[in-house]
Formats: C-alpha cells, sequence, structure tokens
C-alpha cells in the first residue's frame, strides 16, 4: 500500500520522525494496524525502508555531540516539560492507546501517570552520572573513573503499556545524554510516536529522538540495519523472550550491548501462617491487570496444601465476578486480548491442562478475541500451562508440602523476573525470597509492581541488565579510565 492510496476513512495517519520532520517511508508504503475492539483500521503507519532506519540512526548520530555536551540543568529542564506535557495530553494518550490495543481506559490512565513519574526520575538522576577518583600506583599522578554518554541508542518497546514503556526506553538515555532511534511497534504505532513526540515538543535538539515505523514483515530488516550502524552503541529491548534471542543475536554480531526485560512466569508463594485476605487481593490484581498482558503478571499460585481448599472456596467466587464484570475495577475489567490469535492460545493452554487432569474453578471458555479472567487448579507436568507463559488471564493453582518444595517448583522455570511470597512471619518470607530465582520479589505484595527508580529487569530467561533510576546509569554511559600526571617525564 502506498502513501498515496490510503483511503481508510477514520484512521489515524502515523509517519516517520527523522533530524525532526514528519517523512513517509522513502518508497511510500504504509502498513495497518486493525485495532481489536471492532475490526476496523485504526492506524496507517508509514513503513520504513532500510534506507530510511539509516537516515534516522544519522540524524541520531549528527545531534549527539550538542545533546551529550549539555549539561544537567538543560536536560533535567526538558524532561520536566515533557512530563507536564504528558499529563497535558492524557485524554489524546488514552483515545489512542485504547484505539490501537483495546486496553480499559483506566489502564491507559495509569500508562500516562507512570510515563510522567519516569521522565520525572530521568530529569533527577541527570546530575548523578558521575564517577570516581581512583589511586595509581605512579608517581605524581590522578586517576579518575569518568562516565560518559555511549553514543545512539536503538529503543525498542512493545504494545502492553505502550506509554510506560516507550518512554522507559527513552527517558534515562536522554538523561544520561545519548541520542535515540525508538523502533515503534507495529501494533501501537501512533501510541508509540505520540510519547516521542510529546518529548521531542519539549525541547529536545533536531534529531535527538527519531521514531521509525515498519510492516511486521520488516521487523528483522529494519533490527539488523540500524544495529549495524556504527554510531549505535546501545540497544534496549522489551518484549517476549523469543524476539529477545534475535534481538540478542543481532546486537552480539555486531558487538553492541543490549539491555534485555523480557518474558516472565511469576510465581505468588502462600505461605501457610499467608492473610489470605491479602493473597486474594494480591492475586486478583497480579493475574488479571490489564487482562494478565503484562511480563510481571502472576501466572503461578503457589499454594501450602494445607490452606489451599480455605484459599480457592474464598477465592473462586472472586474471579467469577470479574468475569461479569460487576462492581469490577477498570484497571481488572474483562476486555478484547490483543488479537484473535492470543485468545485461541489461550484456549488451547486451558483446553491441554484440562485433558490432563486440571480442574478449571472459573472462567476457561473464549467468546471470540475476549477471554475470562479463569482460575485453574491442579497444573502439574507435564501440562503446557505449568511451563509456557500465558501471557493472559490465566492463573494457575500448584499445592506444595514444604517450603523446599515450593521453592523447586517457583525456580522450575525458564524465566525468572517477578515473584511474590506471602506470609506473616515475613523473616521466614523473606529467607523464601531470597532464594526464588527472579530480578524483583515483593513480600506481602503483589507480583505487578513499579516504581522508576527501582532496579526492574530479571534473570535466567527473563533478561539482564536493570531500566529504572540510578541503576540504568551503567546500561547508557561508557566508563572511562582518564589519569593526568603532574610532571611531564
Amino acid at each position: 500500500m502506498t502513501a498515496a492510496a490510503r483511503q481508510n476513512e477514520g484512521a489515524r495517519s502515523v509517519s516517520l520522525l527523522i533530524a525532526g520532520e514528519d517523512r513517509w517511508a522513502s518508497d511510500g508504503e504504509t502498513f495497518c494496524r486493525v485495532g481489536p475492539l471492532d475490526d476496523r483500521v485504526v492506524t496507517e503507519a508509514a513503513a520504513a525502508t532500510p534506507d530510511d532506519a539509516i537516515a534516522a540512526v544519522d540524524a541520531a548520530a549528527a545531534a549527539f555531540p550538542e545533546w551529550s555536551q549539555s549539561g544537567p540543568r538543560a536536560r533535567r529542564r526538558i524532561l520536566l516539560r515533557a512530563a507536564e506535557a504528558i499529563r497535558a495530553r492524557r485524554e489524546e494518550f488514552i483515545a489512542i492507546m485504547c484505539d490501537e490495543t483495546g486496553a480499559a481506559p483506566e489502564w491507559a490512565a495509569h500508562n500516562v501517570e507512570l510515563a510522567a513519574d519516569m521522565l520525572m526520575e530521568a530529569a533527577a538522576i541527570t546530575t548523578q552520572v558521575a564517577g570516581e577518583m581512583l589511586a595509581s600506583d605512579r608517581p605524581a599522578t590522578t586517576a579518575m573513573a569518568v562516565r560518559q554518554p555511549a553514543g545512539v541508542v536503538l529503543s525498542i518497546a512493545p504494545w502492553n503499556a505502550p506509554i510506560i514503556l516507550s518512554v522507559r526506553s527513552i527517558a534515562t538515555p536522554l538523561a544520561c545524554g545519548n541520542t535515540l532511534v525508538l523502533k515503534s511497534s507495529e501494533i501501537c504505532p501512533a501510541t508509540h510516536r505520540l510519547a516521542a513526540s510529546v518529548i521531542c515538543e519539549a525541547g529536545l535538539p533536531t534529531g535527538a529522538l527519531n521514531v521509525i515505523s515498519h510492516a511486521p514483515e520488516d521487523a528483522e530488516t529494519i533490527l539488523e540495519t540500524i544495529v549495524s550502524q556504527q554510531a549505535v552503541r546501545r540497544v534496549n529491548f522489551t518484549g517476549s523472550t523469543r524476539v529477545g534471542r534475535i534481538v540478542a543475536e543481532i546486537a552480539a554480531k555486531y558487538l553492541k550491548r543490549p539491555l534485555l526485560e523480557l518474558g516472565g512466569k511469576a510465581p505468588l508463594i502462600v505461605l501457610d501462617d499467608a492473610d489470605l485476605d491479602a493473597v486474594i487481593e494480591g492475586a486478583l490484581f497480579g493475574a488479571f491487570t490489564n487482562r494478565g498482558q503484562i511480563c510481571m503478571g502472576t501466572e503461578r499460585l503457589l499454594v501450602d496444601a494445607r490452606i489451599a481448599d480455605e484459599l480457592l472456596e474464598r477465592l473462586t467466587p472472586k474471579v467469577k465476578a470479574l468475569a461479569d464484570g460487576a462492581d469490577c475495577p477498570g484497571i481488572l475489567r474483562p476486555g478484547p486480548l490483543i488479537d484473535r490469535a492470543a485468545a485461541r492460545r489461550m484456549s488451547e493452554l486451558v483446553d491441554d491442562a484440562r485433558s490432563l487432569g486440571a480442574r478449571v474453578l472459573a472462567g476457561g471458555a473464549s467468546q471470540g478475541m475476549y477471554f475470562p479472567p479463569t482460575l485453574i487448579d491442579g497444573v502439574m507436568v507435564p501440562m503446557r500451562l505449568y511451563a509456557e507463559e500465558s501471557f493472559g488471564p490465566l492463573l494457575s493453582v500448584i499445592r506444595f508440602e514444604t517450603i523446599n518444595e515450593a521453592i523447586r517448583i517457583a525456580n522450575d522455570t525458564e524465566y525468572g523476573l517477578a515473584a511474590a511470597v506471602f506470609g506473616r512471619d515475613t523473616s521466614r518470607a523473606m529467607r523464601v525470597a531470597r532464594r526464588v530465582e527472579s530480578g524483583i520479589c515483593h513480600i506481602n505484595g503483589p507480583t505487578v509492581h513499579d516504581e522508576p527508580h527501582m532496579p526492574f529487569g530479571g534473570v535466567k530467561e527473563s533478561g539482564y541488565g536493570r531500566f529504572g533510576g540510578s541503576s540504568a546509569i551503567d546500561e547508557f554511559t561508557e566508563m572511562r579510565w582518564l589519569t593526568v600526571r603532574e610532571e611531564t617525564r
């Protein structure tokens, strides 16, 4: 489809952003995003060519000297203005995000607020990009370790929390003095483009932030084209483990350092002394926020067998109540999944578990793109649901007899992003938490939790590196060793 042939009435048109200019793809091609709510084309976006991708990198490289040499006050002011601008355009963000992803308005509103907070946190760390003095064995020599901006950063953000995660991929690299190319998601190009445009309009130098959208079939080609450019020094990616492997392989091929935040299979461990009311609240929030389409969503409820029946007797009607939407908080309200393939996959996982002996206590039957909150007891090996990330509203119940068994089950996964432990004896709960293999673990709180200044990331096949606050400074700067000799010889 060419730009001249765009005829999708009511669809948003999204161009590339290169060197501060709105541009269509050099060959005129576009692609369409069909929204999950009513099967209409909601966005028609430029389908970048490799030449367009190179132009975006060149623009970022040209802007790097000015931005990297700017002082922390200048960067801080721009990032704070961007935070206020995102809040000021709240309703516009909500409308676009809901159209493209089918999200509940409450989830989109949360995206706006947390994204603004992330920009404010990035503004705060502009003065934290620091080094240290080192002791040298060479006489009359002063040695220093100095952090400097790395260069051009490629940022890749997903669709499930598109405002939060696109801003997160941009904010800290900018705070550290880098320039960027944002490769937007094929599912929400308008949402990602709006986030980048608002940040640019806050006063960034021309070309400091560029946006490339592309047709789904061109993803790997555009990715490698950008990573292969000499000016690109960092890659940050949030998304599935499957795609994360591709990103890591291409980054390794060109010796570029990646930061990867990938999939999850978060366990919530319920010890025998847990407050069951708190467990129910945490499990519902962790499993069903945004219809379970969250990387840190609670997928596995590991329950001490002595209290499992009581917990499920109280939890099951709560899950059923979510399904009918009565008095249900908007952020938990059922709705369409991102596409029909996702709903089909939920049905396949449930059918497989049921055929192997699991009991579906609530939900379990899809209605087109809608899949209700679902609670399944008796999940075990070799059910697919035991090991596979569902990325949907499926909560699996697994019973354990001892704490050692609970930890073994919690760690019996390729993933290691988020986890939770519930128990009134917080010292014991902490000992359990320390043995769980995850980048994040909350005691007596849900697995879904994020704060802009916290070190966010996983272990194992949930990725490596950390977003968030000062922890991310290391990801987006180069550490250099500098010396000054006080003698000429």
